[in-house]
């Protein structure tokens, strides 16, 4: 590409002189009008009626000034050895055509005159007068002329025909060049390619004169270095244009071997720079232009740029170029060109925002309407900045939490469940962080706000990793935010809240859901339709997983007074009346609708003192009882409703044994005479049944979003469960009662099975002879229910494991380590992950007992690193993490066995979970030891201390990184206190005989 140019006739070259070719440059850049006065005309319009009227003055002069004949025979000959088209329907392109001859006419005849120029010898006698000047100098104003030339080239001939994400973009630039990216015509020929590709190589020509070298590389390098690299290594696709508008293989060849001379050639630093803004500089707009969005560089250009860049680097003085380019190249971005990483939000300008606001809101603690409603619209974002401070050690996390935990506390509960809403993402209109911004961990140890980086669409797999860890981390986080709300009642009303959202969803019949025919709907309403569909699934699903954790983070206690009990229960009754509705009863339905109903028995029973107050609460429960009792299809639920609407009606004066049954039951204990006892129990308790009911209920509704039913019977009130014999007293417990529970574990009905799983963990827990003496059979039934599908099955077994082999460790835990240890042919993946989770269990179970079994264990969890399966290997380290945590100095001896296991997987393991794992065992392993880390790793600690630094200067995994920055601060502390223990001031006192 950077060949010498064609060869042309000397006549035309002699007696061509400079100024003709300038004086034709000048001709084509003269200024224009537009011909018309007209106030609609626009800037289009007057570029291209410049442009074409410029042209046409040239050819003019060129035909019709015999003074210009020369130089018409010297394009002439040019024209003739060029090898592209230079005339187009685009009138950009025809000018760019033009503009680029005449530069290869005026390095020609520079060359010329160059050549031909003798300088003689000095005149000794006067040294100090000047040299001649050689012919083919340009002055200061022909410079400027030409520097104009070759600025119209590069924005008209090469900047149109980038790729989005390759160089900058040139709408970005100035307004003339968003000006010219629209009235550039890519729909006509010659192809956009061959353009860019003609440009370059005409350019690059006309580089090889030094003269004109340094005016276009100086200032359009980064412009020409992108096309190079563009032509050369972009990735190709299948041509669905002529094959004559594509470039050859050959012509890519010579696009990278231009690429690669002209980065030797250029001053380095000036390459470095360029390539590093190349590699993520500001891409071209990938949405509205108002936006300011850019998109990423290619893939394939980051790679690249890396390349070039490391080859630079290898040179000598790469070094000091790289350095001098990236000082060099500093503050030269325009203030409204921001780029991603830009800090807007300072780690001081943050931190002080959080320390005066909760001065002001929660020391102050004057709960002023004005006060709350000027935090109202900013508290999606602190929400969003307590979440991130929840990833790491912060100092401004305390500040946030308790600055929401005040205002959710002051708010009234419409205005903080709308809040909470937000929190959780049911509610979009919520003010958040904006899109563009992310929280960053400072240097400092504080927290600012700087530009996100954009995700190309190659990273889909990568936005949604984010995506759904993003929402998790979200709703567990507010989860912990609820556990301190549960005093003042706002916990129980947002679950009670989110009972009623998912019986909203439920309500959404099958009917109006199915699509109608498509011949009654256009495209854009099938995928509206679509769009809704989906987001309705997204918002049951997020409801769904707010109650599960609720439900595992919230205690007993989340319910505060009979009201919110009231509202539990009718929002349950509601949902059972939406599915009998829609046709979609199911067994854990029955079960949470005979619970429910039950709580109201046990409430009118006796069991709390109740108010006349609260019978008018009450009767907000008589229209869906009755709505029950005409329309359930199970005969006891229908009695039992029918009888529990009596009774609240007549406020307690009459009661059927119907509800004495279902409160007894409920309460889960016999009582011989028929009635209740007179012992009163707290609203606390049946709150406790009816979240271990709920916990039931989500894990199906759950598994039956990936398509697994239920299909167990219902079991009519009055007739105990299987289970209901786990809160027997000890010693009580007859052979039959333990056959029939042995069998149930075989039940195909799902919650059956798992209740008898939980009922003999509860009886080995009790250390219950009859249960203890079947120890083998017991391990062989837990085994088998691991290998269930459903949650709350293989959960129950894991728990039953993990307690049996707390009462018989040498027996079980060779089974289980031999069980871990098997291929994966044998044992599926998801099996022996199970078998993981047992014995991290049993590990923290044993606690320092478990130095009895260090061997087998350590043994077997450093053969798992070696395993093929990654979810293998990062069970292996969790489970290696957990046991180091609990030997103290018996790690000793294979300290330095763990310590290279550690150093090589987190190196070399391709497998991002992996390496993560490695770097927590040495978080578990530093928390574990403290200060006894500097007697225990005596001899690995400066290993294990450059690994941390390794992993966090290269590793390009962000939690990875992380897990190292916590190492490193634990390393830290222990260190500190290790060189300067904390002074104690104390006086001893020694009596002397």
């Amino acid at each position: 590409m950077a060949a010498p140019g064609p060869a042309v006739g000397s006549g035309a070259v002699e007696t061509c002189g400079l100024d003709q070719i300038l004086e034709a440059l000048k001709l084509l850049l003269s200024p224009g009008g537009s011909g018309s006065s007209s106030l609609q005309i626009t800037k289009h319009d007057i570029l291209l009626a410049t442009l074409k009227s410029n042209l046409s003055a040239l050819e003019d002069k060129l035909l019709k000034d015999p003074q210009w004949k020369k130089l018409k025979l010297l394009r002439d000959e040019i024209v003739n050895k060029a090898e592209w088209p230079q005339n187009s329907v685009d009138i950009t392109w025809s000018f760019t055509s033009q503009a680029l001859l005449l530069l290869l006419c005026l390095k020609e005849t520079m060359t010329h005159l160059a050549a031909a120029f003798n300088p003689g010898k000095p005149n000794p006698k006067t040294p100090e007068v000047a040299p001649t000047l050689s012919p083919d100098t340009l002055s200061i104003s022909q410079q400027k002329m030409v520097q104009s030339v070759l600025q119209f080239v590069v924005i008209l001939g090469v900047c149109p025909y980038l790729m989005p994400g390759v160089g900058v973009p040139l709408r970005y630039r100035t307004e003339f060049g968003a000006v010219v990216q629209d009235v550039v015509r890519l729909d006509v020929a010659p192809h956009a390619t061959r353009r860019l590709y003609t440009s370059c190589k005409a350019l690059l020509s006309v580089g090889q004169h030094t003269s004109l070298g340094s005016l276009i590389f100086c200032r359009h390098f980064g412009d020409i270095a992108a096309g190079l690299c563009q032509l050369g290594f972009c990735p190709t696709k299948k041509p669905l244009i002529p094959m004559e508008e594509v470039l050859t293989e050959e012509e890519r060849t010579v696009s990278r071997g231009a690429l690669r001379d002209l980065l030797d050639q250029v001053y380095q630093p000036l390459a470095v720079r360029e390539l590093l803004i190349l590699q993520g500089g500001p891409p071209q707009s990938c949405t509205d232009v108002k936006t300011q969005l850019r998109c990423r560089a290619p893939a394939w250009l980051r790679r690249l740029c890396g390349q070039l860049l490391s080859e630079r680097l290898m040179r000598p003085s790469g070094v000091q170029a790289v350095v001098r380019g990236i000082l060099e190249g500093a503050g030269e971005v325009p203030e409204n060109d921001i780029v991603p990483g830009t800090i807007l939000v300072s780690e001081e300008e943050l931190s002080r925002c959080i320390e005066d606001v909760f001065k002001v809101y929660v020391v102050g603690n004057e709960p002023l309407t004005v006060l709350l409603d000027s935090l109202l619209p900013v508290l999606g974002v602190l929400f969003s900045l307590y979440c991130f401070t929840k990833q790491s050690v912060s100092h401004i996390r305390s500040f946030c939490q308790e600055i929401l935990l005040w205002i959710l506390e002051k708010l009234e509960r419409r205005k903080a469940i709308s809040s909470l809403k937000g929190f959780a993402g049911l509610d979009k209109a919520i003010p958040s962080l904006h899109s563009l911004c992310q929280f960053r961990a400072a240097t400092q140890g504080g927290i600012m706000i700087t530009v996100k980086e954009a995700i190309s669409d190659e990273d889909e797999d990568e936005t949604l990793y984010q995506k759904l860890s993003s929402e998790q981390s979200q709703v567990e986080h507010l989860g912990d935010l609820l556990s301190h709300c549960q005093a003042c009642g706002l916990a129980g009303d947002f679950f009670i809240f989110c009972l009623k959202e998912l019986t909203h969803l439920a309500m959404e019949s099958e009917a109006e859901l199915k699509p109608k025919p498509f011949s009654s709907k256009s495209l854009l309403e099938l995928e509206q339709h679509h769009a809704t569909l989906v987001e309705s699934q997204e918002r049951k699903l997020l409801v769904l997983q707010l109650l599960a954790v609720l439900c595992e983070r919230m205690s007993e206690q989340i319910f505060t007074n009979i009201t919110q009990v009231v509202d539990f229960v009718a929002a349950t009754l509601q949902r059972a009346c939406v599915n009998l509705a829609h046709e979609a009863e199911s067994t854990v339905e029955s079960q949470t609708l005979s619970m429910s109903m039950g709580l109201v028995a046990v409430m009118l029973g006796g069991a709390v003192q109740l108010k006349s107050s609260d019978f008018v609460v009450l009767k907000q429960l008589l229209p869906l009882l009755e709505k029950v009792s005409n329309t359930y299809p199970d005969p006891v639920i229908q009695e039992l409703a029918a009888d529990l609407r009596i009774t609240i009606s007549t406020h307690g004066a009459f009661s059927t044994e119907t509800v004495t049954v279902a409160a007894q039951s409920t309460l889960n204990k016999k009582d011989t005479e028929g009635k209740i006892g007179e012992q009163q129990i707290s609203c606390n308790r049946y709150t406790e049944v009816a979240q271990s009911h709920l916990e039931q209920q989500l894990s199906c509704e759950q598994s039956s979003q990936t398509g697994q039913e239920s299909n167990a019977a219902f079991i009519p009130m009055g007739i105990s469960e299987p289970s209901t014999t786990a809160n027997q007293q000890f010693g009580s417990i007859t052979t039959e009662q333990f056959q029939e529970i042995l069998l149930s574990a075989y039940d195909p009905q799902i919650p059956a099975r798992a209740a008898a799983l939980r009922t003999l963990s509860c009886w080995i827990e009790q250390r219950e002879a009859k249960v203890l003496e079947s120890q083998e059979q017991l391990l062989k039934i837990f085994l088998e229910n691991l290998e269930h599908e459903d949650s709350f099955v293989y959960l129950s077994a894991i728990q039953g494991v993990a307690l049996l082999s707390d009462v018989y460790p040498e027996k079980i835990l060779v089974d289980l380590l031999a069980q871990y240890d098997s291929s994966k042919e044998k044992y599926t993946p998801e099996t022996r992950m199970k078998v993981g989770e047992v014995l991290m269990r049993i590990v923290r179970a044993l606690g320092d007992m478990v130095s009895k079994y260090r061997e087998p264990l350590i043994h077997t969890f450093l053969r798992g690193v070696k395993d093929p399966d990654g979810m293998h290997r990062a069970s292996s380290l969790a489970n290696l993490g957990e046991l180091c945590q609990h030997l103290d100095f018996l790690l000793g001896p294979v300290i330095h066995e763990v310590t290279t296991c550690l150093i090589a997987v987190a190196k070399t393991d391709h497998e991002v979970q992996v390496r993560r794992a490695a770097i927590h065992v040495i978080v578990l392993l530093l928390r574990g030891l403290s200060q006894k880390a500097t007697e225990v790793l005596r001899d690995v600690l400066k290993d294990l201390y450059h690994l941390l630094k390794h992993v966090v200067r290269l590793e390009s995994d962000d939690v990875a990184k992380l897990h190292a920055q916590l190492a490193l601060e634990e390393l830290d502390e222990i260190m500190r206190n290790f060189l300067f223990p904390p002074q104690k001031l104390e006086k001893k006192i020694m009596v002397l005989p």
